[in-house]
């Protein structure tokens, strides 16, 4: 087991935002790896590469956001920030976890991982940043609650949900046997698939449009209708669900796309 956390220290003299860096050892090297990254203010970044390694960047933006009364208050005396990113990974089993103080909400880390190629992963961000995933092999989980997805030359499976952000995803190869989902509320959602992929689509989007050059075969299915029990005043309501659904190359694995205010872009690989 592999467990590092970097010491806060109380007073940091130096102006300019630092990196800190921590390479972590695997405990199989050979074995797909699982990284699990959880911030509650900042970005992050994951890109896969040929080595046997995780190496993670934690860089701590320096923001005031004091009021005018505040800085009244203090008069001539200067702040002293405190850059450290409080950063902490934990390794076991390839499982790697990483995470760092947020100070009360306060502070913003942005973090940069190296991971083999052959990894999966389940990040969620909430504010003050994006989530980037590029060039890795795996099955993805992506939550992102006030920023956007950007998934680039993956393969694999992924679950990504922005909910004030666009989705952009490009695969080279999917897991045929594993489902597939794409929700945002307020943003656009583009996902390219391979041109051979074998697919049912489940899309809505409720204040949007849906957009494909794939050859969609939408099929003549029935509607769901959800029926609410007869209340005391006698009011009795119909609802019709909303939605579509469609074949890519005759049918397969099932991937949904939900948006409530923005567009959905299907789009076939070259």
């Amino acid at each position: 087991m592999f467990l590092i956390g970097l010491a806060i220290p109380l007073m940091v003299f130096a102006q300019q935002p630092t990196t800190d860096k921590i390479t972590v050892p695997l405990t199989d090297p050979g074995r797909p790896v699982t990284l699990r990254v959880s911030l509650l203010n900042g970005s992050i970044s994951v890109k896969g590469t040929p080595g046997k390694e995780v190496i993670v960047e934690a860089t701590t933006r320096l923001e005031d956001s004091r009021s005018e009364d505040q800085r009244e208050k203090i008069g001539g005396l200067r702040r002293i920030p405190n850059t450290s990113s409080g950063l902490r990974v934990e390794e076991e089993d390839n499982l790697v976890e990483v995470g760092a103080s947020h100070f009360g909400g306060s502070r913003t880390t942005d973090l940069r991982i190296q991971v083999p190629t052959n990894t999966s992963a389940k990040l969620s961000t909430i504010n003050d940043g994006d989530i980037l995933v590029e060039n890795v092999n795996g099955n993805l989980e992506i939550n992102n609650t006030n920023g956007h997805v950007t998934l680039t030359n993956v393969s694999g499976s992924a679950v990504a949900h922005a909910l004030n952000g666009n989705i952009i995803a490009t695969f080279t190869r999917v897991d045929q046997q594993k489902p597939m989902s794409f929700s945002s509320m307020n943003g656009q959602i583009d996902v390219t698939l391979p041109a051979d992929i074998k697919a049912t689509l489940q899309m809505r989007s409720d204040m949007g449009d849906i957009y494909s050059d794939f050859d969609l075969k939408l099929e003549k299915t029935s509607a769901k209708v959800e029926e609410s029990s007869r209340g005391k005043k006698g009011k009795f309501q119909v609802t019709i669900e909303k939605g579509m659904r469609g074949t890519i190359n005759g049918g397969g694995m099932d991937i949904q796309f939900k948006n409530f205010n923005g567009d959905i872009y299907i789009r076939k690989g070259k």
